[in-house]
């Protein structure tokens, strides 16, 4: 697939997964509407091609040497738009289609992830992050709400009482606040930072993905729809050529070790 075309996202495609970096480092990965097209252009492209999709920010010394993941929304966009725009929910969208993707999503956060792009850290399967981070949804604060997701998905993360706070008194967590309530899996030093995402990529890559991705799936189902959608599920696995091929892999490794177990030891 040829990405040369974008401008505020820069793809690195691998057989197994994506590399997608904000870039927009003049207004700090500010999520504008180009950013919007071109991610929905990378979701259209990985909803047929199932791969992992790693999410991080470009910085460089043109924001002061800060480092950003995204700054939120673009503020000269979002002051313009008005009721018709918002029902159209233009970045809850991109986000709620962000999270069904086929296979896991990583978000690599480095540095600033406000507003916007706090919730399109929320909307990935998992959240990796650095000591500097700084994740929180100021957008009471501006006289509107957090609408792309994180009046849910957050209370889901973190629980009520965090959630709140964050939402309603812009309490902004660091990397530490963020590992202690487990919004982020993994809290590393910048330098390591796109090394620990691919470090999972490689970890979710050994798995079968196909099992991966109905197991996405029927993770969030709701309540209601279990236990039926379990076995449906897992019906449509057992008849799966990976299943036979992995779990045979499995038996005969746990011959050849009963079998040298079994061995008198040479003298």
């Amino acid at each position: 697939m040829d990405w040369s075309h974008f401008t505020a996202v820069r793809v690195d495609e691998r057989d197994d997964r994506v590399v997608a970096t904000l870039h927009r480092p003049h207004v700090r990965n500010a999520i504008d509407q180009r950013m919007v097209d071109e991610l929905h252009e990378l979701c259209a492209y990985l909803e047929l091609n199932r791969r992992v999709l790693i999410l991080a920010g470009y910085s460089n010394d043109s924001d002061g040497g800060v480092p950003v993941f995204a700054s939120g929304a673009d503020i000269a966009e979002l002051r313009d738009r008005r009721r018709d725009e918002g029902l159209r929910g233009i970045n809850a969208y991109l986000f709620h289609r962000i999270a069904r993707l086929p296979m896991p999503v990583i978000a690599a956060v480095d540095g600033y992830a406000l507003g916007g792009g706090a919730e399109l850290a929320f909307a990935a399967d998992f959240r990796i992050g650095t000591p500097r981070m700084r994740l929180g949804n100021p957008e009471t604060s501006l006289g509107i709400m957090a609408a792309a997701g994180a009046t849910w998905r957050l209370k889901e993360l973190v629980g009520e009482p965090l959630a709140k706070e964050i939402l309603l008194a812009g309490r902004v967590l660091n990397g530490e606040e963020c590992l202690s309530v487990r919004l982020i899996t993994e809290l590393v030093e910048p330098a390591e930072l796109l090394h620990a995402a691919h470090r999972l990529a490689d970890r979710i890559g050994h798995q079968d993905p196909t099992a991966v991705q109905i197991t996405k799936t029927v993770f969030r189902m709701p309540p209601a729809a279990h236990p039926e959608v379990d076995a449906l599920a897992q019906a449509l696995l057992f008849e799966s050529d990976a299943k036979f091929e992995r779990m045979d892999a499995f038996l005969a490794k746990k011959r050849v070790k009963k079998a040298a177990k079994a061995s008198p030891a040479a003298p």
